[in-house]
C-alpha cells in the first residue's frame, strides 16, 4: 500500500489481511452492522450472521497471497489465492463496497467444488 492507494482499497485491504491472518475480530472491526454479502452460499445479511459465515473459514487458512488490488473510493476488486487445511490451492475474488471506511457490501467468488471433495473424502 502507498499514500495514492484508495480509501475503499485500504480498508479492503485491512479486512484481508486481518481475516488472512486469524484475526478475525479485527477483520470485524471493517464490517458495518449490516452487511450484506452474496457468496456461492447465497447472501448473507447482517455482521453477526457474516461472522458465522466467514469466521470458520479464515481459520482453516494457512497461507493467503494477494493477486490483484484494486479500487476508488467506494468500491475494491481483491483477487487472492489461500491455502488452506483441506484445500491447497483455492483461489477466490471479493468486490467490496466501502462507506465511511466500513464495508457494507461483499460479493464473493470462489470454487465450492474443491472443498465439497475434501469434504467427501474426510467422510470416507
Amino acid at each position: 500500500m502507498n499514500e495514492s492507494t484508495s480509501a475503499a482499497l485500504r480498508t479492503a485491504l485491512a479486512y484481508y489481511e486481518a481475516w488472512t491472518g486469524h484475526d478475525f475480530d479485527r477483520a470485524m472491526t471493517f464490517i458495518a452492522d449490516d452487511i450484506v454479502c452474496d457468496a456461492p452460499a447465497g447472501q448473507i445479511v447482517g455482521a453477526e450472521a457474516f461472522r458465522a459465515f466467514m469466521g470458520p473459514f479464515s481459520q482453516l487458512v494457512t497461507a493467503s497471497s494477494i493477486i490483484a488490488a484494486l479500487g476508488d473510493d467506494e468500491t475494491a476488486l481483491l483477487m487472492y489465492d489461500t491455502a488452506t487445511r483441506p484445500v491447497p490451492n483455492a483461489p477466490g475474488a471479493e468486490h467490496l463496497t466501502v462507506v465511511d471506511g466500513a464495508i457494507t457490501h461483499i460479493t464473493i467468488i470462489f470454487d465450492r467444488q474443491p472443498f465439497t471433495e475434501a469434504r467427501q473424502r474426510a467422510g470416507s
